[in-house]
């Protein structure tokens, strides 16, 4: 690696173009909050990326109160000098251009997570404004842009005895118009995952909006270990010390190394993070196509050697139930399938990770066979679970269409067969059912009537099968048609192309037994259609709570604060006239009439899209409130007693 980080350093690909106009191309979707938070992530992994090659020790991200952000590295500092191909100074092209920086050159980067270098200067262009200040040479530099173009060339504000680089923006509200504030516990998840994979590097949040600033420093001297180690903190291992794996092998563009840790648990369920570069690898890649590949192999092989295993084969889903993993993949010139970068397709990255780990794994296994007879016996447990289950799932389907087309019989279905314009309505009791049905849009809208709460599917995981077995259970999976389970391996698996309805809407009551049966319903499409959930197909509709009558006038309050407006407004100048004021607390309250104004009319109705930022946080998240484990429930509850703004007793 060459210290000669210079302006010669820093190649351009491409002019900045079409940024602002087509963000989502660049950073996400900008309605969201994706392409927003993204800007922090292109900007904070420059800084790691100086880490990675050796120069900073410590990161500090301030989130100010004017709601802009900074993040200050104390790496070699950005090249100030004039760039001979624009004219201007290299830190102005890298801010200017697109695909501008020093990834392109190996010498100053080995590894780096911002390879496109698309990164800094797509937020400078999405920004309202950025301001960049340089150490470097015993020399402060300063440059500022607005929307992506400088205000004054960069220039020499003072003398400094350190290096490093602060860079502060304030997004654009006029592009980020939905989502338009950063949120501290998506910064911090973030940041606390990156301080977990680069042991020693401290990274330290400030968030300066209130009147007392919030600050979190992360610093783990564990890495990966540490990682599973948290990850598996509500759960009991199989085995105390987590099975750390590393190893690598030179390619034509450099060397491509990787770093696991994995710890087996009596978890039902697999969490398995994948990073590139440090960069999270959110739809996994090749990587975690190397990594599944080898566990199967390699625990198979070891069970049928030691004669632990009669039969057929473990599956992939048995070995990996209950694992906790971390794998980190450096890679001099990795690809992704977006600017995102959230799945790797580095082609040769397969074989690697697979060789490695099915080699290291099986030595491990070898010299701890106590360890390992643990984790095959879990696998072993989870194959005769999914058999039982398998078959109580084919039995559902067996009498769905013993029935006659397998269609539940309390279906009241629509008239269209289009699924991307019809939905259904999942909808708590008979009562309610029948106003839905005679309220509804027949072309459109399917009713499903579900009579009490279904069966909470978190606290059967040793009892599969008694879910299958369900009849409320079996009746939305009749109805939905896309199967059930979340194993692609299995054929039978939910798959969210086979829906009768693009909308599935969970209509419940306002109360806190809406709330519970709502809660119960969302667990199970969690934990058995989960694409349901991550590809955006399920809703929660939205009744109102009360109605307001003045006379012959009714309006309809969706909360607290809407109820308060619609009085004053219905009162005019009469202070003293006796608003009529009816807390729905049941959908049967309602007459077909008033469910459709006010809650099924797509024209204006309102409804809440389920959407899954971190899908392991989720997963803990289930465990927690529907789970077993009832301290735990109960310190989740205490901790956030105060921020109940709606307590219905």
């Amino acid at each position: 690696m060459s210290d000669d980080y210079s302006a010669d350093s820093i190649q351009v690909l491409e002019g900045l173009e079409a940024v602002r106009k087509r963000p989502g191309m660049y950073l996400g979707d900008p309605h969201d909050g994706t392409a927003l938070h993204h800007c922090i992530w292109e900007v904070v992994d420059n800084s790691v990326d100086e880490h990675l090659a050796g120069y900073t020790e410590s990161i500090e991200i301030t989130i100010n109160p004017d709601n802009s952000l900074s993040v200050r590295d104390f790496g070699r500092g950005i090249p100030v000098g004039l760039h001979e191909d624009y004219g201007v100074s290299a830190a102005e092209v890298i801010m200017t251009k697109l695909h501008a920086g020093g990834k392109f050159d190996n010498s100053s980067y080995k590894v780096s997570g911002g390879l496109h270098g698309v990164g800094v200067s797509a937020v400078n262009a999405v920004s309202e404004w950025m301001d960049v200040t340089i150490h470097r040479d015993g020399v402060v530099h300063f440059q500022r842009f607005e929307a992506g173009v400088p205000v004054a060339p960069l220039a020499e504000i003072g003398t400094c005895d350190d290096t490093g680089t602060l860079i502060a923006f304030k997004p654009d509200l006029s592009i980020f118009t939905e989502v338009t504030e950063f949120e501290f516990e998506q910064i911090n998840t973030r940041l606390k995952e990156t301080a977990f994979l680069n042991a020693g590097l401290r990274i330290i949040i400030s968030d300066m909006r209130s009147e007392e600033e919030h600050r979190v420093e992360h610093h783990y001297e564990g890495g990966l270990a540490e990682f599973v180690t948290q990850l598996n903190e509500r759960r009991e291992s199989l085995h105390d010390e987590v099975i750390t794996i590393q190893g690598g092998k030179e390619i034509e563009k450099g060397l491509v190394t990787l770093e696991l840790a994995l710890q087996w648990s009596d978890a039902f369920s697999e969490s398995i993070l994948c990073y590139t570069n440090i960069i999270r690898n959110r739809d996994g890649g090749t990587h975690m196509s190397g990594l599944r590949t080898a566990l199967t192999s390699c625990v198979n092989t070891y069970a049928k050697k030691r004669k632990l295993l009669k039969g057929d084969s473990l599956s992939g889903e048995d070995v990996r139930e209950g694992l906790s993993a971390v794998v980190s993949v450096k890679h001099p010139d990795p690809s992704f399938s977006s600017q995102t970068k959230d799945k790797l397709v580095s082609s040769e990255v397969t074989s690697i990770v697979q060789t490695v780990v099915y080699e290291k794994l099986g030595e491990f296994f070898e010299e701890n066979p106590s360890v390992a007879k643990s984790i095959v016996d879990k696998a072993l447990l989870a194959s005769k679970a999914r058999e039982a289950a398998r078959k109580a799932r084919d039995l559902t389907r067996r009498k769905g269409v013993l029935e006659g087309g397998g269609l539940p019989g309390k279906l009241a279905d629509c008239q269209s067969r289009d699924p991307t314009e019809c939905e259904v309505y999942l909808v708590e009791g008979d009562s309610a059912g029948g106003s839905a049905k005679t309220g509804r849009d027949r072309r459109i809208q399917a009713i499903l009537p579900l009579r009490g709460k279904i069966l909470n599917v978190e606290r059967q995981k040793h009892n599969v099968a008694k879910v299958f077995q369900n009849q409320e259970i079996q009746t939305m999976i009749r109805a939905l048609g896309a199967g059930v389970g979340n194993d692609e391996e299995d054929e039978g698996a939910f798959n969210p192309e086979k829906l009768r309805y693009h909308k599935i809407i969970i209509m419940t009551d306002a109360d806190v037994d809406g709330a519970h049966i709502r809660t119960l319903m969302l667990t199970f499409l969690w934990r058995f259609m989960r694409p349901a959930i991550t590809e955006g197909h399920v809703y929660i509709a939205q009744p109102p709570l009360y109605q307001l009558s003045k006379g012959r006038v009714s309006k309809y309050a969706f909360s607290d604060e809407e109820r308060d407006n619609l009085l004053l407004e219905l009162r005019g100048d009469n202070e003293n006239a006796k608003i009529g004021v009816q807390r729905y607390k049941g959908l049967g309250e309602m007459n077909p009439e008033q469910l459709w104004e006010t809650t099924m009319d797509p024209a204006s109705r309102t409804m809440l899209k389920v959407t899954v930022a971190d899908a392991e946080a989720s997963d803990r998240m289930f465990e927690i409130l529907m789970g077993e484990d009832v301290p735990d429930r109960r310190a989740f509850i205490e901790k956030h007693a105060k921020e109940v703004t709606n307590l219905d007793i």
